[in-house]
């Protein structure tokens, strides 16, 4: 049973990452029905721009989350100014091979020796681990820090979108951009700042991702990105507390995969999720199927 608990522990640390990514996910796609691929890839950039921080800059663990959510939300506003805004009308097969050239370009691009290089990276955390025993349970601070920023950062995000002015412009765009335009809402600015908000998210799961796994390289957003999309259908693609939900289980059930049966069968479990749910219950666990417009 201890071991159990170690493990679902382990799962909710792992999920709440997922969490943050799979957050720009779920909201961009509710704001422009886009699936933006590169958004693993502003994790990746997070977490190194996390490890300069703390490691060169002399910025504490909180300053490094705050610098790399702050430099991200500024990619995140250009990836959409520029390789997305000029498509936003094309068909969307358009826009989704732009989002899998922006993602291969800011992956080989951040690979080249001048920019982080395509070596790994050990990192030293600049939390000092600490262990402690509860009933038999492993329990450490950097798992407290992980699940409590996330949870914050969960709070926050839901103020903003329900309770605040831009929240309300966001939810209108989401429903209607013509719509929102004869309100007098800048569908522009709103679908840029739906991006900056979703990659500076993604920064803060990066940052938070090197303090339990301080291992990085430039290719490492590719399976968390796709894991995050994958929780994001699952919860419900568009929906924030699916995307909570679907992360949430993404990582108990990858975690106990590698536990109780092989780390080598942890991400085709992930996946045969997306398979069953596609089959299953296409709109997700929390998502409404409806007609769709012609």
């Amino acid at each position: 049973m201890e071991r159990l608990l170690e493990q679902i522990i382990n799962g909710l640390q792992l999920g709440f990452v997922y969490a943050l990514i799979a957050l720009g996910y779920t909201m961009v796609y509710g704001i422009i029905k886009l699936i933006n691929f590169a958004h693993g890839d502003v994790f990746m950039i997070g977490a190194f721009i996390g490890y300069f921080a703390y490691t060169f800059w002399g910025f504490s663990l909180w300053g490094a989350v705050l610098i790399a959510m702050i430099l991200c939300a500024v990619l995140g506003v250009l990836i959409e100014r520029i390789a997305y805004r000029p498509l936003r009308y094309a068909p969307r097969i358009a826009a989704l091979i732009s989002a899998l050239g922006v993602s291969l370009f800011l992956e080989y691009f951040c690979s080249l020796k001048f920019v982080f290089g395509p070596n790994f990276r050990v990192v030293q955390p600049p939390v000092k681990q600490i262990h402690w025993n509860l009933g038999g349970i492993p329990i450490t601070n950097i798992q407290i820090i992980i699940v409590a920023v996330v949870i914050l950062l969960l709070l926050v995000l839901q103020y903003l979108v329900y309770r605040t002015k831009i929240g309300t412009a966001m939810r209108a765009v989401s429903f209607d951009h013509d719509a929102a335009r004869l309100m007098g809402i800048n569908v522009d600015f709103i679908i840029a700042f739906t991006f900056a908000l979703g990659s500076a998210l993604a920064a803060a799961g990066g940052v938070l991702y090197t303090l339990a796994y301080p291992q990085i390289h430039p290719f490492m957003g590719i399976m968390p990105g796709l894991k995050a999309f994958t929780a994001a259908v699952l919860g419900g693609i568009g929906i924030i507390p699916g995307a909570v939900l679907g992360s949430l289980i993404m990582g108990q059930v990858e975690t106990l995969t590698a536990a109780y049966l092989t780390s080598q069968m942890r991400d085709a479990i992930a996946f045969l999720i997306l398979i069953i749910v596609l089959l299953v219950r296409p709109s997700g666990i929390l998502g409404r199927g409806g007609p769709e417009k012609v």
